[in-house]
């Protein structure tokens, strides 16, 4: 059970033991606060409050897989990546989030050099398309008690391709499915890691929750990083147009430009295609 650190002065000394998502790092303070404007000066100079885990480490809800490297730059100033680095996207998503500006930087110069040279070329295809099904189900009245209902159930499915595996990754880490309370990341088509389907249902108002859990429909969410802590928000993703939206987002964000729209393009978002290229 996470309880909350006073964090005055006299309660931070080094070394500094960290759990970011169950990986554990010893660091300084020196290190930590390197970047005073980012959250994590914020954090280690009293300005926001601390959490720690069973064991004393201070805990930070984050993915722990790449903060050794945001902690390598703390250090060294300077983003030192192995050759065969695949987690850019991650690693961006972050830093973004700690709001390491001058990491950022870095990123992006490292991207724009021969080291992100071939991840930045690259295209993005998207489709997606819905099919309505009629369901029949008994809604219990009372005992022995059933009235026979039906209502329209709308089967969103989403296939994203892309020559880079980075975005497809970076995909898989913004999108999420919801159901039965569950929080669950889609992954790459099995042995086509190119390739992202993804299909949902959300759920009708007539349809009664235990009866859309029966069926093992699951929405689809789609996470925005905030600059605050603990204020990540989801938001569903209720059709077509706000998915092609949201891929809108994505894409442009990630440096694509928009390359054709089908079968109008005039009307981007009810769009039932999108491509987009990386030079």
């Amino acid at each position: 059970m996470l309880n909350l650190n006073n964090t005055d002065s006299n309660s931070l000394q080094d070394p500094v033991s960290l759990n970011v998502g169950g990986e554990v790092y010893t660091t300084t303070l020196d290190t930590l606060t390197r970047c005073r404007d980012s959250m994590l000066g914020a954090m280690f100079t009293g300005q926001i409050p601390l959490l720690r885990d069973r064991r004393g480490n201070f805990f930070i809800d984050r993915d722990g897989k790449v903060f050794r490297y945001i902690l390598n730059y703390l250090r060294s100033n300077s983003l030192d990546l192995p050759d065969d680095f695949k987690e850019m996207a991650l690693l961006k998503r972050e830093a973004d989030f700690f709001q390491i500006r001058p990491l950022l930087d870095e990123i992006r110069h490292y991207e724009l050099g021969p080291h992100g040279a071939a991840r930045r070329s690259a295209v993005l295809n998207a489709d997606a398309d819905c099919q309505v099904r009629i369901l029949h189900f008994n809604l219990k009245r009372g005992p022995e008690n059933y009235e026979l209902r039906s209502c329209a159930v709308r089967v969103y499915t989403a296939n994203v391709f892309c020559t880079s595996c980075a975005v497809i990754e970076s995909l898989c880490a913004r999108f999420s499915y919801r159901a039965q309370e569950k929080v669950l990341a889609p992954q790459p088509s099995q042995g086509k890691p190119n390739y992202l389907r993804m299909e949902w249902v959300p759920r009708p108002e007539e349809l009664p929750q235990d009866l859309y859990e029966k069926h093992r429909y699951q929405e689809l969410t789609v996470t925005s990083s905030s600059r605050l802590p603990d204020a990540s928000a989801s938001s569903g993703i209720p059709d077509t147009r706000t998915f092609m939206e949201e891929m809108l987002k994505i894409a442009l964000a990630e440096g694509f430009r928009l390359d054709s729209v089908f079968p109008d393009p005039s009307d981007i978002l009810n769009s039932r295609s999108l491509r987009f290229v990386r030079y």
